[in-house]
């Protein structure tokens, strides 16, 4: 299997967005809110964000925002971090086609955007991981390269449900889907 691994770029946008949503859920991502990420995922002109590709195909992606360009919100603990918040990017998702996973795809983009967010000054990434994901693989996934628990969050994408016509592939009608916060130190 001949996998290639990209900065995301906007030739990249339609067909990760098909993939978070077919992954996700409808709705997850649009055309504005990749543009919006793609942007945050920049700082001193290093992109903390990638795609892998076969071919034309893509299987994988990493979305990750530069340290400098987000803020903690209610689903945050910074002061249980012990990194400053500054200096903590955000790894927005890991996803990989079902047909590509156990390749190491997810691992091999998680490393590629870990040493991007380095080079952008970030000494720590910050996740919200799905701990409805089939067979808790996310959660496992994530402890495996060296994440920790920091707190759990209920109803952390009850509000995309609401505001963003979100569906959730577990939930019925809005997503109470609980979040591990995960911090990942480099």
């Amino acid at each position: 299997m001949d996998i290639q691994y990209q900065p995301l770029a906007p030739i990249h946008f339609e067909r990760l967005i098909k993939l978070a949503n077919q992954v996700h859920g409808d709705n997850y991502l649009d055309s504005q809110s990749m543009q919006d990420l793609y942007e945050r995922s920049f700082h001193l002109g290093v992109n903390a964000s990638f795609v892998s590709l076969i071919g034309d195909k893509l299987i994988g992606f990493r979305l990750t925002i530069a340290a400098t360009h987000w803020q903690s919100d209610k689903w945050c603990s910074p002061e249980k971090w012990s990194v400053p918040e500054q200096q903590v990017c955000y790894f927005k998702c890991n996803t990989v086609d079902a047909d590509y996973r156990k390749h190491g795809v997810g691992s091999r983009l998680l490393s590629l955007s870990i040493d991007q967010a380095k080079a952008q000054g970030a000494r720590a990434g910050l996740a919200h991981i799905w701990l409805a994901s089939p067979g808790n693989s996310a959660f496992k996934y994530f402890s495996k390269c060296g994440g920790k628990l920091v707190a759990e969050h209920p109803g952390k994408w009850r509000q995309l449900s609401i505001s963003e016509g979100y569906c959730c592939p577990v939930c019925n009608d809005l997503c109470e889907c609980t979040a591990a916060e995960m911090l990942l130190k480099f």
